[in-house]
């Protein structure tokens, strides 16, 4: 079966929320949120991008950066609201320069710092 994105389910803004997991540790990485074009360039370039609501523009993983996300797969969970890319990341993944955008665990009603930002 081909591959449609008009059969995924986009919010009433047309996006879709994605997540972001390294493809060879399982590490989760960060989530952002795709529509139907950036959906589609990802697939055509391989190069994830996902779509910035607040710059209203594409985002092109590490384009300023340089902390790349690669597409290796790209998944549709079962409801097809929600994508799962697996990716091969250059550099952290989150804005405050940690790996992961998941670096903060709630422990006994605490936050604990898990991630430091890298060097």
């Amino acid at each position: 079966m081909s591959f449609d994105d008009a059969r995924l389910k986009y919010d009433a803004n047309g996006l879709i929320p994605c997540i972001a997991q390294d493809h060879a540790t399982g590490e989760v990485l960060m989530m952002a949120w795709m529509n139907v074009a950036s959906v589609r360039q990802t697939l055509e370039t391989g190069r994830v991008t996902y779509w910035s609501r607040s710059r209203a523009a594409f985002w092109v993983k590490g384009e300023t950066s340089g902390h790349v996300q690669r597409l290796v797969e790209l998944r549709v969970d079962c409801d097809r609201d929600c994508l799962l890319v697996l990716v091969e990341q250059t550099g952290p993944a989150c804005h405050t320069n940690r790996r992961s955008c998941f670096y903060t665990a709630v422990r006994d009603g605490e936050e604990v710092v898990l991630i430091e930002p890298m060097a």
